[in-house]
Formats: structure tokens, sequence, C-alpha cells
């Protein structure tokens, strides 16, 4: 099972490296958006994508967010969808 998650160097990166580690040991395939200075290696089952350095606090939700974004949308594509015409958005727009 691939599992993608950000890992920011912040006051929660060691719980996460915990979290990380557990899912690790039931089989589970890594992608992990790190900051350089988090302390994750990759390794077999591990795939590190490095984010820039010196990302600010108020920055990071940007910075993180942007190539996940990006993941979405090429794996959408990868998949065959119609990323302009997502499935459920007349579900949760209103038309008058």
């Amino acid at each position: 099972m691939p599992v993608v998650t950000v890992a920011p160097n912040n006051d929660l990166l060691e719980k996460l490296k915990s979290n990380l580690m557990e899912v690790r040991a039931r089989g589970g395939e890594l992608f992990v958006f790190a900051d350089p200075e988090s302390g994750i290696k990759p390794s077999d089952g591990v795939t590190v994508i490095e984010m820039p350095r010196s990302v600010t606090y108020v920055q990071s939700p940007v910075v993180y967010t942007i190539p996940l974004q990006l993941l979405a949308y090429h794996v959408a594509i990868l998949r065959g969808t119609d990323v302009d015409q997502p499935r459920n958005l007349a579900k949760s727009v209103t038309v008058e």
C-alpha cells in the first residue's frame, strides 16, 4: 500500500517518524515529502522527496501543498480520469 506523507521539520516530527516506522513494519511503501533537516533517509520502501531548505512555519503549507497537488494531478492523468470534470462535482454545486 503506497502512503504519501509530508514531513516538515517541526514539533511533531518525532511522532511522525514513529508512525512512519509503523507503516513500514506493516509493509507500506512510503513516499515522504521531507525537510532536508528532518533526518529521514531513503531506504528500501522509502522514497524521500526533499523539499526546499529554510521554509518558515508560515510558508510551509503552500510549499508542501503544491507538490501534493501536482502528484494528484499526474496520478489522475495516469488513471485516465478527466481532471477538468471531477466526477462528484455536480453533487456539491448548486445550480440556480
